[in-house]
């Protein structure tokens, strides 16, 4: 029998949760996690459902994000990374410098980044699992974003829309190819 396809909407704020064991998991599967020391609850929210979608991937993410601060969102991607799953990333060059940016981050674990050169805002929000799972809203990946604004994350199993922002993100991935870049 057929699993029926992913079609989930994540409202934000999302109030504050502690993931450590979600990550535990997939660091470790089967591996009981450790309780964490932290004050925050654990529990169903809308950050936690996003951290569980990211980690379902087993061979493939790809992250086209115009923000990426948020530590949580980057220790799930680090992980997928050191698991092997393929990360590419590409993000807006003036945002990616901002402090509390997680891209140098990324970029220090390995994980191939890109990043726009001319005028203009890399402003895409979405991500692909796997690709055949589309991740995409107002959400920027940022503590704030996540924490304080009204944001909303649409998460659909449906290989139409994925086929169309995996085709965007091949693009942009070629067009921010640095041997294409042109300095003069």
């Amino acid at each position: 029998r057929r699993a029926r396809p992913v079609r989930e909407v994540l409202f934000f704020p999302s109030r504050p949760c502690c993931i450590e064991a979600l990550l535990a998991e997939a660091a470790e599967p089967g591996v009981p996690a450790r309780p964490c020391p932290c004050p925050l609850p654990s529990g169903d929210t809308a950050l936690s459902r996003l951290v569980r979608r990211l980690l379902s991937a087993r061979r493939s993410l790809d992250l086209c994000l115009f923000s990426f601060s948020c530590p949580q969102l980057a220790r799930a991607v680090q992980l997928l990374h050191r698991r092997g799953v393929r990360v590419r990333l590409v993000t807006d060059a003036q945002y990616m410098g901002l402090h509390g940016s997680q891209i140098g981050r990324l970029r220090h674990a390995g994980i191939q980044v890109r990043h726009d050169q001319h005028s203009g805002y890399m402003h895409h929000k979405f991500a692909i699992v796997d690709r055949r799972m589309l991740i995409t809203g107002s959400l920027n990946w940022t503590t704030q974003a996540i924490q304080s604004n009204r944001e909303n994350v649409l998460v659909v199993e449906d290989a139409e829309y994925v086929k169309a922002f995996q085709e965007e993100f091949e693009r942009i991935w070629e067009e921010y190819n640095p041997a294409n870049y042109s300095f003069f």
